[in-house]
């Protein structure tokens, strides 16, 4: 995305949900929620189908996901899976404690418990639920909280289960673990309050740490999971789903911004040119390419497929235009037709010649077709039927562009970009669950839970102020870091200047860790031993530790900037600068080093090494 962008101006809004595991047994049943990567024990097969609701409507993800027919496989552990999470037999009561635990993080949010709990049941047809819905209750509503002093509300909390993790996928099954399914979720929503990418960033890490300060959440990849909601003005709300890493969530909220101003100036070029709701006209291209070059081609029809194409009249050259880095309009056509005709992908004629498809071949696919200079043409090579539902696919998603941008239910990606899953939801997937009575909760259990509530993370920001002296800012990014513990552990066993051991955790092992680059050999017996030597004097020491560290891994820049930022505490500064010219030789990117050289070289003397 463009710098400078005027989020203001072309509507931006976004809001999220974070989903949360809990450390307890599983929602509705005893079973422990721990993961496996054994053999399994059993395997169950299954297929599900979409059913109406109590206002005899079918939600319309649910029949998306039906026309895939795809079977699912359960994978089953005989020691963390029983028959609730089967479906063999009714859900217990509810885990009182991750009620409890639930009901918490309501009261630090300044949220309004209800009065009563009610068990509903959501649609969920995509096999991760073997019920074909997931069981989630409403625990509190109209909460709050403040980034960047503007007030983001809450409109509800709620605690659901998890649902299985899926671990394989072919054209004809979807293979699940269920040992995930059933896990106690805590679901926080806020409002469409945000106007920018960063803010949402910022608003998930205080969340984040809320959570924590509870002492029940699970850590790691994966127990904590944001679905982020995007729109801008003319565009569509997009439900971005499983984003797992904090620092990816600005990228993602950029990104589909780009995507959807794109989308937009595809929908104005398409009426520019007059363009009309494409045709439903599949042509049989097979005998154009019998002696194609092509190697998908050929193995398509050597396994007795055939070509099917389709006409997209006005589209020429929209489907070549970028849309997210890497990622074209015939990307969003691409998707399409992978998920519901599963066939491998396509070809389009903004594309073509090329991958073994020759000119004189397009040339006679453009005749057969009757395809002008501004007509497209998209072909599919496999079995007939897959052939045929991917391009009614195609077609479908080519009418939507006349529209603008659909609303879908979207998968974010590593990079930042997201992917089709499929539409989103509407209103008719909620009904109730008839097997669990109300849950009433009572003033005595509030006031019990309300009593227990631990520090928030202003309160603890404050203390460390006035405890260790620490600067506001290096306070409140501690007060909502995950070396929080660590922290006061070190400041308490090693007797070390509270801010040294603040700005190594904060501002140089943690920026690595964001970055992916592996700190494991920084353990925590490591900087007890090496601030300990510190606070004795003994620099030679610590710088014995750490040189130590960087021979047993050489190529970790992180070490470098340690040991450069002790040899800064000796006075030694031309060996500092040394080592943080290495960290940048090894990682050019690394902004820690980059700033500590920086200052170095600005300053030139003395002690002032702040992070």
């Amino acid at each position: 995305m463009k710098s400078g962008t005027d989020y203001e101006r072309i509507g931006l809004r976004v809001g999220f949900e974070i989903h949360q595991e809990l450390d307890t047994h599983k929602l509705f049943c005893r079973c422990p929620s721990r993961l496996r990567d054994e053999v399994p024990d059993l395997q169950v097969r299954r297929k599900l189908r979409p059913t109406q609701s109590e206002l005899g409507e079918v939600d319309r993800a649910a029949l998306a996901e039906a026309i895939k027919g795809k079977a699912f496989s359960y994978q089953v552990y005989f020691d963390s899976v029983c028959l609730v999470e089967l479906d063999e037999e009714p859900p217990h009561p509810v885990n009182e404690e991750a009620l409890d635990v639930a009901l918490q993080v309501a009261l630090l949010l300044n949220a309004k418990p209800v009065d009563e709990v009610h068990v509903m049941r959501k649609t969920v047809i995509d096999g991760s639920n073997t019920c074909g819905f997931q069981r989630t209750m409403l625990v509190a509503t109209d909460g709050s909280l403040e980034v960047n002093g503007r007030r983001i509300n809450i409109p509800t909390i709620c605690l659901e289960e998890d649902a299985a993790r899926k671990v394989g996928e072919n054209a004809e099954v979807v293979h699940y673990r269920l040992d995930r399914l059933g896990i106690p979720l805590i679901e926080i929503a806020t409002g469409p309050d945000f106007s920018d990418p960063e803010t949402p960033a910022k608003a998930a890490l205080y969340l984040g740490q809320l959570l924590r300060a509870t002492g029940k959440v699970k850590r790691g990849i994966g127990t904590i999971r944001q679905d982020i909601n995007i729109s801008v003005a003319q565009g569509a709300r997009q439900e971005i789903k499983g984003v797992q890493e904090l620092g990816l969530i600005s990228t993602v909220i950029e990104r589909e911004v780009q995507r959807q101003l794109a989308l937009l100036e595809i929908r104005d070029e398409l009426r520019r040119r007059g363009a009309g709701p494409v045709e439903k006209n599949l042509i049989d291209a097979t005998e154009i390419f019998s002696k194609t070059s092509s190697r998908v081609i050929q193995k398509a029809l050597a396994s007795g497929g055939l070509v099917l194409a389709l006409k997209l009249a006005k589209f020429a050259g929209l489907l070549g235009r970028e849309i997210q880095p890497g990622r074209r309009f015939g990307t969003e056509l691409s998707d399409r037709a992978k998920i519901y005709g599963g066939v491998g992908g396509l070809f389009h004629t903004d594309e073509l010649p090329g991958y073994g498809i020759t000119a004189e071949e397009v040339d006679r696919l453009r005749q057969r077709l009757g395809a002008g200079e501004m007509d497209a043409v998209v072909l599919v090579a496999d079995v007939k039927e897959r052939a045929t539902a991917a391009l009614e696919a195609v077609l479908q998603r080519a009418n939507e562009a006349l529209v603008g941008v659909p609303e879908e239910t979207r998968r974010a990606l590593e990079d930042g970009n997201t992917e089709f899953m499929r539409p989103l939801p509407g209103a008719s997937r909620m009904y109730p669950e008839t097997d669990i009575p109300p849950i009433p909760i009572t003033a005595a259990r509030i006031r019990r839970i309300r009593s227990r509530l631990p520090e928030t993370p202003e309160k603890i920001c404050a203390r460390l102020v006035e405890s260790y002296h620490l600067s506001q800012e290096l306070a409140e990014r501690l007060s909502l870091s995950e070396n929080l513990k660590i922290f006061e552990e070190l400041v308490a066993s090693t007797g070390a200047d509270p801010t040294l051991i603040a700005a190594t955790l904060e501002g140089t092992i943690i920026s690595l860790r964001r970055e992916g680059v592996k700190v494991e050999l920084i353990t925590s017996e490591v900087l007890r031993d090496l601030f300990s030597s510190v606070a004795k004097g003994d620099l030679a020491k610590a710088m014995e530790d750490l040189s130590r560290a960087v021979s047993l891994e050489p190529g970790a820049a992180y070490t470098y900037v340690l040991r450069g930022d002790l040899y800064w505490e000796m006075g030694d500064l031309e060996s500092a600068r040394r080592d943080y010219a290495k960290a940048l030789e090894l990682s050019p990117e690394y902004h820690e080093a980059l700033k500590r050289k920086r200052r170095l070289e600005d300053k030139g003397t003395g002690h002032d090494r702040k992070a």
